[in-house]
């Protein structure tokens, strides 16, 4: 028999990936994997077409952004169904959780990443700051440290990097006020007001020069990691995933490293959560899915699968995989990894609701009309609720 098996990355996943069917394939020498690579935009489109036509092939490489929109067409199988052939216990049920909806389990996270600073240690020396304490830091500490770094370097390098204009940065922002992005349902529930301060916060900062012009801010946002303050050493603190702490390493040629989120010690709530590099699942439609199971139980649960993909999709979800790797990782993803044990996570935020996959695009646009003063950040704050609503009404 033969399992479809279809995911997006590059060149260097691909042999990654079919090095770990072949090894399952000698284990398992009535079960053939047959890969379906694609790039990240035309991987969407030809889901898309696969599963109307259903014809979708077994196991499927699943986004966040687009879960729950799979979920809700059936498209894709509750894994608990299958607890015979797939092994759920040696995930951490926060990084479980967020694979699940309306209390069905219908994809498993692959890697696991968390919200981070990123700060040049380097630039940090060059200019006479010393390292802040992440154990208990505020926010107003990191922009009194990012303005102090952008007097010294006379402009030359902001202190902090271009800030408030992801989702993850407003997730972060609103769970330590002890509220959310969108309630069970998916319907949004953040405060406007929350929103309002956000960007008003981002304007006073760039306007104060601790993070870049509007127009850098702009342009970076459209722009590659490699382009980024981080990444050009025009930035001394930037947000940013911990699990691009060595691509920003290798594109910076500094020494950088990871810092916990400010305001974490004081939150009403931690802020911090895991957030799934991507997720595993299966179609609903499968004719085989016991096997496509067990070859999930394989890629999650194995050392051996963990060995050879090592944290190319992201720091393994699995602790047991995760500490057998950590040694034949480089200094910068054992930072990674080593972060993830060192913070305390909540509950993860709901998964983006149908029809919310452009949040981000929103959040961009109407933070940019604040920095150029086109809306006020009331203004912004209330069209950017009401535009993300709208486009969640309009799915359903």
């Amino acid at each position: 028999m033969t399992l479809r098996f279809t995911w997006w990355g590059s060149d260097a996943r691909h042999q990654r990936t079919q090095q770990v069917m072949d090894l399952f394939h000698s284990k398992h020498p009535n079960i053939t994997i047959k890969g379906e690579f694609k790039d990240w935009n035309g991987y969407w489109d030809s889901l898309a077409t696969t599963v109307a036509a259903n014809d979708a092939p077994d196991v499927i490489q699943m986004d966040e952004l687009y879960l729950s929109s799979y979920a809700d067409r059936g498209a894709l199988l509750d894994l608990k169904t299958q607890g015979t052939h797939l092994g759920l216990d040696g995930i951490d049920q926060l990084a479980l959780a967020t694979g699940a909806v309306d209390g069905k389990q219908y994809a498993l996270p692959v890697g696991l990443a968390s919200y981070s600073v990123v700060v040049n240690t380097d630039l940090l020396k060059k200019y006479g700051v010393p390292m802040p304490d992440d154990s208990k830091w505020t926010w107003d500490d990191l922009w009194a440290v990012g303005q102090r770094i952008s007097k010294a370097s006379g402009g030359k390098v902001t202190g902090v990097q271009s800030w408030g204009m992801d989702v993850g940065g407003l997730n972060i922002w609103a769970r330590q006020q002890g509220g959310s992005l969108y309630d069970d349902a998916g319907n949004v529930v953040v405060e406007p007001k929350a929103v309002e301060d956000l960007f008003a916060k981002m304007s006073q900062l760039s306007k104060d020069g601790v993070t870049p012009t509007p127009a850098v801010t702009v342009e970076r946002a459209s722009g590659s990691l490699d382009q980024s303050g981080t990444a050009t050493n025009t930035s001394a603190f930037g947000f940013w995933w911990n699990t691009q702490l060595t691509a920003l390493t290798k594109a910076s040629g500094d020494n950088l490293a990871l810092l916990k989120l400010p305001g974490e010690s004081a939150a009403k709530s931690p802020g911090a959560y895991y957030k799934p590099s991507m997720f595993w699942s299966i179609s609903s439609r499968s004719k085989y899915p016991a096997e496509a199971a067990l070859f999930l139980d394989f890629l999650a649960n194995s050392e051996e699968a963990g060995a050879i993909l090592l944290t190319d999709r992201g720091v393994p979800a699995n602790p047991k995989v995760r500490s057998a790797i950590t040694p034949k990782l480089d200094a910068t993803d054992k930072a990674a990894a080593a972060y993830l044990d060192a913070i305390t996570v909540a509950d993860p935020p709901r998964v983006t609701p149908n029809g919310a996959s452009g949040v981000e695009d929103l959040l961009r646009r109407h933070g940019e009309d604040v920095l150029f003063g086109r809306q006020t950040p009331a203004q912004a704050a209330k069209a950017f609720v009401d535009d993300l609503q709208k486009d969640i009404d309009s799915a359903g």
